[in-house]
């Protein structure tokens, strides 16, 4: 199939949880079965699409054969459009495809083709806040199809990050808001930051929503300059929660959507440091969609726009994306510095640096659990090489920090469990999976739905092992819920 040919399935197909689980089993003879009576596909239609006799595809449904060649199970991911993490597989090429993808709702304009202005990025928001608000269960799930963008088309827009901004143009409206007001918008943006990292996207995207609609509308009116720069930092950070909470949701697009938003508010709002965030942010996105070399170009921009303003502790974020990138480069020895710089920079954070609320969260077990997910990645190419030390930093992290780290404890732990796996550790892969599966039930995050997806082939390798058949069917039961 053409690298740019549109699914036979429809969207909403793959979020069914009966063939989910049928999926990461590799039991074809369900997905096959299901896709017919589901999704509508006859025999001949799933053959074409995954270079298969219809002979072939109807012994695999009574249960004649099973597909355990790799060539044949990338053939029905590419022929089905099934992504690459629902097989245990690497994101596939077409993955990073916009091409004939459904359209996703959006603003009445292009995020592109707004200029680097207070006002316009105000304008801004209404289109992508009122698309959003009124998505239905339909247009979701045509959202979540909805591939993210890459390359020159992300990167050349954001080039006005890195010139001054323009001067507004003044509204006719005098503003009534004050000093009391703004704090009142920074405290609200705070503790919605907090319960996103804490809990994942879904539960409160509609209230970070209305908060960014609420303070465009304050922008329409004209402001005094001090509480004006105060909305605009404002919007900037609830867009950048925004972004996350759909990021979780799995709406890739519409996540890049905010963080551009995000990044021409802090513009407008003078927040350089915040900017280098969400740019951050960006760079994260496009590490798990496997695009180091965007994610790379991103981190330099953060580091270019913010260099004389943020403190160590940014500093030493930014390095860790680098690190990153470099890591899914195979650029070892650039990992391994970048890794070195982070640490450098962390050192001269001090209790009395003055640095923004929300980089508060980057300390020392921060760094520890960020490198060691790095190396976990590496050591699914090399586990002789990597996993121990990738182990070895998780725990650290865990032991510095508890379930108050929301997301971050529950990956670290489902982190750990992959490592023991790969060092050969049945047992204690299944009792570190059990461990993570009871706390993966607190969070409605996406990210950590994807790391157990990633973790559950390790358990169906093993079916002898009481311990890791009940992790199997915990991790089987969350995913499906």
């Amino acid at each position: 199939m053409d690298a740019g040919a549109p699914s036979p399935l429809a969207p909403d197909l793959l979020d069914r949880a009966d063939l989910r689980a049928a999926l990461i089993e590799h039991d074809f003879a369900a997905v096959f079965t299901l896709i017919k009576k589901w999704g509508g596909l006859s025999q001949n239609k799933i053959g074409a699409a995954c270079q298969l006799t219809p002979g072939k595809v109807s012994t695999i449904i009574n249960g004649g054969q099973r597909v355990t060649s790799f060539d044949v199970v990338c053939r029905i991911a590419d022929g089905l459009r099934i992504p690459g993490r629902l097989l245990g597989l690497a994101p596939r090429s077409w993955e990073s495809q916009p091409a004939q993808q459904p359209a996703e709702p959006s603003g009445d304009r292009a995020a592109d083709d707004i200029p680097w202005r207070p006002d316009a990025t105000a304008h801004l928001v209404a289109g992508l806040t009122r698309s959003d608000l009124v998505m239905d269960r339909r247009a979701m799930a045509r959202a979540l199809t909805v591939a993210a963008v890459t390359g020159t088309a992300l990167l050349d827009p954001l080039e006005g990050w890195l010139r001054p901004s323009a001067k507004p143009v003044r509204p006719p409206r005098r503003g009534r808001l004050g000093a009391r007001d703004v704090a009142e918008l920074e405290k609200s943006a705070r503790e919605l930051r907090q319960w996103s990292r804490r809990f994942g996207g879904a539960l409160r995207r509609r209230a970070v929503l209305g908060q960014l609609s609420e303070v465009a509308e304050a922008l329409d009116e004209h402001q005094t300059p001090a509480v004006e720069t105060g909305l605009y930092r404002g919007m900037a950070q609830l867009a950048g929660t925004a972004a996350t909470m759909a990021w979780d949701a799995g709406l890739h697009r519409r996540a890049q959507d905010y963080y551009r938003l995000g990044l021409r508010a802090a513009h407008a709002g003078g927040d350089l440091v915040f900017g280098a965030n969400v740019l951050a942010g960006m760079a994260r996105q496009m590490l798990y969609r496997d695009r180091p070399d965007d994610a790379l170009q991103l981190v330099q921009f953060a580091q270019e726009g913010a260099r004389e303003v943020m403190g160590p502790r940014v500093r030493a974020m930014l390095h860790t994306r680098e690190a990153w990138a470099f890591a899914a480069q195979g650029r070892l020895a650039g990992f391994e510095r970048a890794t070195a710089r982070a640490a450098e920079a962390l050192a001269d954070a001090g209790p009395g640096e003055d640095e923004p609320y929300w980089i508060a969260y980057f300390d020392r077990a921060e760094l520890a659990g960020v490198t060691g997910g790095r190396l976990l990645e590496l050591a699914r190419r090399d586990p002789r090489r990597h996993a121990e030390r990738a182990a070895a930093d998780i725990r650290t992290a865990l032991s510095a920090r508890g379930t108050e780290a929301g997301r971050g404890h529950t990956l670290d732990l489902i982190g750990l469990a992959e490592c023991r796996f790969l060092l050969g550790d049945i047992v204690g892969g299944a009792a570190e999976a059990g461990r993570a599966i009871e706390v993966s039930r607190l969070s409605r995050s996406g990210r950590v739905r994807a790391q157990l997806e990633q973790l559950y082939p390790y358990t169906v390798e093993h079916h002898a092992s009481g311990p890791v058949r009940e992790a199997r069917d915990g991790i089987r039961d969350l995913l499906s819920s």
